[in-house]
């Protein structure tokens, strides 16, 4: 006989999973995923554009017998260090966006909110609302600044796309580092958004155990705050013609077993 083997349902099993729209769905966790791999792919961007970045080298022209002059020229055209950080950029840009707009989004549509269930004077609330705060301001700051420098990397490659052979006087290069920067800043930032999402679905967590408890302490304090009920007397005519006080109809008084006993004795 071959016996089924059957699981024991817990309130985990029960309890409805959230919506894609909400904090602790699939969906957040893909997102967030896809965030990382974002700041990543731009890192790796901006290697490659800090590997191919133009340089100059100064030389010395004579012009038929006149003055020398000493003039530079770029090392390349800048197209790939150009096309590198245009997709940093994009890449970074789309993972930011895409990041804060589901969470947004998740935090409107949470039943109940984090932020009206959660009790702001208690300890860790305010703990929560510390790093929720930091974490935003710090991404935004890096995300920013890496932005910043792969636009001005960008208006560098972008100056010499053509005649970047002929010699001139002068010739524009982007620092060394610039690029590395600006992926270092980037990859900071998607970390920092994920710990922002992580925040705040630590906060939707304790604003639903402080629920919980606030419900519990109400239930509580109604019940012990309610006087207790008296039971109900009724008058109910024996045979024998007397009256007799019930206290419910599931207790029985002294009487009814009076009558009982005698009823059994007058038989035997």
């Amino acid at each position: 006989m071959h016996r089924s083997l059957s699981m024991a349902v817990t309130h985990a099993d029960l309890a409805p999973s959230p919506k894609c729209t909400e904090l602790g769905s699939k969906t957040g966790a893909f997102l967030t995923v896809f965030t990382i791999l974002c700041g990543l792919l731009c890192f790796i961007f901006c290697l490659f554009a800090e590997a191919t970045r133009s340089e100059d080298s100064w030389m010395t022209t004579n012009n038929d017998g006149k003055k020398s002059k000493y003039e530079c020229v770029y090392s390349g055209s800048g197209k790939t260090p150009l096309l590198c950080a245009s997709g940093a950029f994009l890449v970074l840009a789309i993972g930011m966006v895409v990041e804060h707009m589901y969470l947004l989004i998740a935090l409107n549509n949470s039943t109940p909110s984090p932020l009206a269930a959660l009790d702001l004077d208690s300890g860790p609330a305010k703990v929560l609302s510390w790093q929720a705060a930091f974490f935003f301001v710090t991404t935004w700051i890096c995300f920013a600044v890496g932005e910043v420098l792969l636009l001005v990397g960008l208006s560098v490659e972008s100056g010499h796309l053509t005649d970047w052979s002929t010699p001139r006087q002068s010739c524009l290069v982007t620092g060394e580092g610039l690029f590395s920067a600006a992926g270092v800043f980037g990859l900071t930032s998607v970390f920092l958004a994920a710990g922002l999402y992580l925040t705040a679905l630590r906060a939707q967590k304790l604003g639903q155990a402080q629920e919980i408890v606030r419900r519990q302490v109400l239930e509580a304090s109604v019940l012990y705050a309610s006087p207790p009920r008296s039971p109900r007397h009724g008058i109910n005519p024996t045979p024998a013609g007397n009256p007799s006080l019930r206290a419910d109809h599931n207790r029985r008084n002294l009487s009814d077993y009076l009558f009982e006993f005698d009823k059994i004795s007058s038989l035997m």
